[in-house]
């Protein structure tokens, strides 16, 4: 056996391997066990790594840098290429005013943190790793601990005791959330039930559903005109997919010419097909997707990097193949195509043809399935590198004794968003399978946690039983309720906003998916994620950039 007790003392490669191992793994399992129906879920590999750390089971501190900022870069990279193709629809409507709430509970956690650190006679460096953990918000304390290396002189103390402060803070940041969570519901006497449903119907009646319908054409001023020219279909976003005339089914083609009596079938907004049917006639009752032709319907997805960033007009699919697109899928949302909508890599779109003309157009598109389980290594380290120079980038501000940047953080975060909202470059396609995303994310924040965590292992219980560690997990407590709680009860109070919204709004703001998971469990709602989702990146760059603030502001 002294083979194995040399493997778990050296510090060769197999033992860094090995503790790393051994962290993660009793870690997350640490992380599964449920106490009232609420789990630590990774933030579980933290508090393994301060066991390992605290009897100096430990790796050399080059490879541990080098593995907790891989992991961080990790982590915030396929945050921001999950994140980033819904930024945008997700600010509207009631966007700006969650993000607003959001921005209230961040600045007033940086509110508190200062104040009780001046009061409580709080190390700064603690003060901000207790600001982290209360908000949980892993990514900043690593941005923070960059800022850190900018000052030789306490680097490496204050890169320990934020981790510290970090470990004390964050078990309560998890708890502290939940309890607002129901603490909001008991005050207003809410039915998490009822608020589901009540947002269900809210955005039903808000959002583009996507529906069908035949009509037959009734007016006369119709009679033999092609359907492109049929008054208002272009502008409403309506296509028309089929035309049954004199009992045939063919494909609907703009110049296709219909003639009173046609059936023809619509497919868009159920509000503009309304407006449709009192300008071309009513109902049928028959259903031409069911009768038996030579058209048919197929989906068909986008895997040809070719194809990637052209628009429906340039693919031209009626000219070059006969065949009608009538929806598009894309991040499991479903919309009718326009001529100026913009393909991207992996959507899915419905054709409606005759088979041996979708089955060639299919074949241009690419169509294969098999190359989305496949992640495309080239742009995921192309988009890295360009995180790592923005993040490195300087940014200088006014009375600052040292330039403000990202860091490994914020800079991955940002370049992975833009990237997915673009799309592609040139044949880099920057398209991640979300299993791949998954796994990367959860490898990543395991690792960094498990390195913060051995790191910070040594004087964590010292500090927590014969130092200041109780009164500094009361003050992080402060930093955990008391933005969350007033902005809760201010937006139910003054804006009667959903309860589930706000539920997503305050995990969201504290960037913690434990907190979401809760939440998804009071009802079967859409809400939370939505919400979650909308506040999500400005409150992770956010938090990013303050952390560093305060740390040249108040060293």
């Amino acid at each position: 056996m002294d083979f194995l007790i040399n493997l778990l003392t050296g510090e060769s490669v197999a033992h860094s391997v090995l503790i790393l191992s051994l962290v993660v793994a009793l870690g997350l399992a640490l992380g599964s066990l449920r106490v009232f129906g609420v789990s630590l879920g990774v933030a579980g590999v933290l508090f393994a790594g301060i066991f390992f750390g605290h009897f100096q089971m430990t790796i050399d501190p080059h490879v541990m840098e080098f593995i907790r900022e891989f992991g961080l870069i990790l982590f915030v990279y396929t945050i921001g290429l999950q994140v980033g193709p819904g930024i945008v629809d997700s600010l509207r409507r009631d966007g700006l005013f969650l993000n607003m709430m959001a921005v209230v509970i961040v600045l007033g956690g940086v509110l508190l943190t200062v104040g009780l650190s001046h009061i409580g006679h709080v190390p700064w460096p603690v003060a901000i790793g207790m600001f982290s953990g209360a908000t949980t918000n892993t990514p900043s304390l690593a941005a923070a601990q960059q800022a850190f290396k900018e000052i030789p002189a306490i680097a490496e103390e204050a890169g320990k005791m934020s981790g510290l402060g970090y470990a004390i803070a964050y078990p309560f940041g998890v708890i502290g959330i939940i309890l607002t969570m129901i603490l909001v519901r008991f005050i207003f006497r809410i039915n998490p039930s009822r608020e589901a449903e009540i947002h269900k119907d809210f955005h039903h009646q808000n959002a583009p559903v996507l529906n069908s319908v035949d009509l037959r054409i009734e007016n006369k001023n119709l009679n033999g005109l092609p359907v492109k020219k049929i008054p208002a279909i272009e502008e409403s976003g309506v296509v028309v997919s089929r035309v049954s005339h004199a009992g045939k089914i063919q494909v609907a083609l703009p110049n296709t010419r219909v003639y009173v009596g046609d059936i023809i079938h619509l497919v868009g907004p159920k509000e503009k097909l309304d407006e449709l049917e009192m300008i071309i006639g009513s109902r049928s009752d028959v259903d031409l997707r069911v009768i038996k032709s030579d058209v048919t319907a197929q989906r068909v997805i986008v895997t040809r990097h070719a194809i990637v960033g052209k628009t429906v007009e340039e693919i031209n699919a009626t000219g070059r193949y006969g065949v009608t697109l009538t929806r598009l899928s894309r991040s499991e949302v479903e919309f009718a195509v326009t001529p100026d909508t913009k393909i991207h890599f992996a959507d899915t779109l419905v054709v409606v043809g005759e088979e041996d003309s979708i089955k060639k157009f299919a074949g241009d598109m690419g169509n294969s399935p098999k190359d989305l389980d496949h992640p495309q290594l080239i742009p995921v380290f192309v988009g890295i590198a360009l995180g790592v120079i923005l993040g490195s980038w300087p940014i200088y501000f006014p009375a600052m004794p040292a330039p403000v940047k990202l860091g490994l953080a914020g800079g991955p975060l940002i370049v992975a968003i833009v990237l997915s909202r673009i799309g592609h470059i040139g044949r880099l396609v920057w398209y991640m399978p979300t299993s791949a995303n998954f796994m990367l994310r959860h490898l990543g924040i395991a690792l960094f946690l498990a390195c913060v965590g051995l790191r910070s292992g040594g004087p964590f219980l010292k500090t927590l039983l014969e130092g200041q560690g109780f009164l500094w997990m009361g003050y992080a407590a402060l930093i955990t309720l008391i933005p969350i709680l007033l902005v809760g009860l201010f937006a139910r109070l003054r804006y009667q906003l959903n309860y589930m919204t706000i539920c997503g709004l305050l995990a969201g703001s504290m960037t913690d998916p434990p907190a979401l998971a809760f939440a998804n469990s009071l009802a079967t709602s859409s809400a939370p994620s939505i919400a979650y989702t909308t506040v999500y990146p400005l409150v992770m760059i956010l938090r990013i950039v303050s952390v560093q603030v305060l740390v040249f502001c108040f060293h």
